[in-house]
């Protein structure tokens, strides 16, 4: 995938289902050299306290929403909005574009060989356009829900319904220019994980060989 915005850094977009094992693959690349940028932990930065986020959302939804150490109560915000196609939509349009501008400014001023940005909602959030290259972490369904419910302590229907409201598996396979297929020992996992890293170290010092040609 081509990236539409400028970002002079190399970009692997990291994705996969919910209990796919995207953080330990990401931890691998992360210790190999490389920057990681977490969408999920940009979406928590950008409602820390005294940021813009929070601001806006105690103003709309007052300060309700707040533990009473001021960090945004997650779960009282999800129950407000979760039967409120309006509040949610609002909540969306606010967080969204602030999600992506933090992630666009982390990725360009990431300085490794390459950055690897993690999204969950890689392809369904569009943001696979600011990468060069795009990486599924696989598993099957069965084991998807399994990991789901032992790690989030969550009910197996609740899984089910995570698991639904992501992309198909099989559309994320298709869309993805690498599988890693993460439903091994952890070691064969690793082995490939570095072979790739490979790869993608040739691919991003291209691109900044044609960058610093191009200027």
């Amino acid at each position: 995938m081509l990236a539409t915005h400028t970002i002079d850094n190399w970009v692997l977009g990291l994705t996969g289902g919910i209990g796919s094992g995207k953080s330990a693959v990401s931890d691998m690349f992360e210790q190999l050299g490389s920057t990681v940028v977490d969408a999920d932990i940009v979406a928590r930065e950008v409602v820390a306290p005294g940021t813009e986020g929070l601001h806006a959302i105690t103003a709309h939804f007052t300060d309700d929403v707040l533990n009473d150490d001021g960090s945004l109560n997650r779960a009282h915000l999800r129950h407000i909005i979760f039967a409120d196609e309006t509040k949610k939509t609002w909540l969306n349009n606010l967080l969204h574009p602030l999600i992506r501008e933090k992630i666009l400014s982390d990725l360009n001023s990431a300085n490794s060989e390459y950055v690897v940005l993690v999204a969950p909602l890689l392809f369904e959030n569009n943001l696979d356009q600011y990468c060069q290259h795009t990486l599924v972490v696989d598993v099957p369904v069965e084991v998807q829900l399994n990991r789901t419910v032992r790690r989030d302590n969550v009910s197996e229907q609740q899984a089910k319904s995570i698991i639904a409201s992501q992309m198909k598996r099989e559309d994320k396979l298709t869309r993805a220019d690498d599988v890693l297929d993460n439903n091994r020992a952890l070691k064969l996992v690793a082995s490939d994980v570095e072979k790739l890293h490979s790869q993608y170290l040739i691919h991003a010092k291209k691109r900044k060989t044609t960058n610093t040609v191009g200027r």
